[in-house]
């Protein structure tokens, strides 16, 4: 195996396996973002006059086999390969030839995997925005179903104020609403195309990097090129501070319905086929996912917090130390669709129990307070006095 980097000295294997890290184990989902840069810089390639239209085409073709035949299983990432450029490369060179060794030019695994990794970014954020905008359709449902049944409203875990099932979930129809708006924002920093800018200083060659932000559908070409290197995990963490909001409403939704669960409350009823069972407790069914969605919000700060912690007073230029922004990147992204998708499964499959749901007189106080000021034109201080001594003792 010839690596990018490759100058003909041998390497120790446990300085691979430590440098390599987990790239070769994570990048399998960056193969069809890789192939579309790789495709988009021999088309500019082509187009300055660097590389041969018989060239670009036998690239073109290679590439896109390569990209189906890993979407069929037939090949993957290796740790020898070390990460999803090199596995591309050399497979592409050992099917296409000669024209295979002319891709890299003026390019460097630095913008290389940046790119990927933005193009990746890109279409992950709109997937999850969309994913977002479903559990907000289906707060929306349960709203439909069953918005009528009165719920008392809480304050400081206290009955408060009189509430509904349409007003519990519309709350966390708003929050949600605002965190797709807030995924959609982080498309922002994720939307220029570092290509070209080599690693980290360009490269003297004639490139069209405006091509490939056409090409590649970047709505700005990152400048000065030394920007490219120095911008690396603001996006990355502005994405995850994102899905770390998204998580801790999810988390508070949770909390509600764990309550709303416990014997003492039994506002809601969930299938059999939504719980876990007890190994000693022969009764028992345990609202396990909820309680793993709940704990999921900590998971999610935990990968914000490497990313910040990751690119924290780095110097400017290309470090090593960025390789490991992608584990908490993607694990925080897998555990933002897991958790958006199986609560959206979980409140269309719930039930609330208007018989169990009991309000308590109290939470009418304050509109006798209310009604106190409209009949007898009293200050609502007075009111509130008057009503609050109904409850004194």
């Amino acid at each position: 195996m010839s690596r990018l980097w490759d100058k003909g000295l041998e390497l120790d294997d446990r300085v691979l396996r430590y440098t390599a890290g987990e790239d070769h184990l994570l990048d399998g989902r960056l193969v069809p973002f890789d192939v579309r840069a790789s495709i988009a810089h021999a088309e500019m390639l082509a187009h300055t006059g660097q590389l041969s239209d018989a060239d670009r085409d036998l690239i073109f073709e290679g590439l896109e086999a390569l990209e189906q035949s890993h979407a069929k299983g037939e090949w993957s990432i290796t740790l020898d390969d070390e990460d999803v450029h090199t596995a591309l490369e050399s497979r592409l060179t050992a099917a296409i030839g000669e024209a295979g060794g002319r891709l890299h030019l003026g390019r460097s695994r630095n913008d290389q995997v940046l790119t990927a990794l933005r193009l990746y970014l890109k279409s992950a954020t709109s997937e999850l925005e969309a994913e977002t905008g479903s559990l907000v359709d289906a707060l929306s449902r349960l709203g439909q179903r069953q918005g009528t049944v009165e719920l008392p409203g809480y304050t400081h875990m206290q009955h408060a104020m009189p509430s509904s099932v349409a007003l519990w979930a519309e709350g966390y129809g708003e929050a949600f609403t605002d965190a797709a708006a807030g995924l959609a924002a982080a498309q922002r920093r994720l939307d220029q195309n570092p290509l070209g800018s080599a690693a980290g200083y360009g490269t003297p060659l004639p490139l069209d990097r405006e091509y490939t932000s056409r090409k590649l559908g970047f709505a700005a070409t990152q400048e000065p090129v030394t920007a490219a290197q120095l911008s690396r995990g603001r996006a990355e963490s502005g994405l995850l501070f994102e899905i770390t909001l998204l998580m801790q409403d999810l988390g508070r939704l949770a909390s509600d319905l764990l309550l709303f669960y416990t014997q003492e409350f039994s506002y809601i009823a969930l299938p059999h086929t939504m719980t876990t069972g007890s190994s000693i407790m022969p009764q028992k069914r345990n609202p396990d996912v909820l309680e793993l969605v709940r704990a999921a919000s900590a998971t999610a700060l935990a990968c914000l917090n490497e990313s910040l912690l990751v690119t924290a007073k780095l110097p400017s230029g290309y470090q090593r130390d960025l390789q490991r922004l992608k584990p908490p990147l993607f694990r925080g992204i897998d555990l933002a669709f897991d958790s958006v998708d199986i609560m959206a499964h979980l409140l269309d499959e719930l039930e609330f129990l208007p018989d169990n749901i009991k309000l308590d007189d109290g939470v009418f106080a304050a509109e006798r307070a209310y009604e106190l000021v409209r009949r007898e034109g009293i200050p609502f201080r007075e009111a509130y006095k008057r009503i609050a001594a109904q409850y004194a003792g």
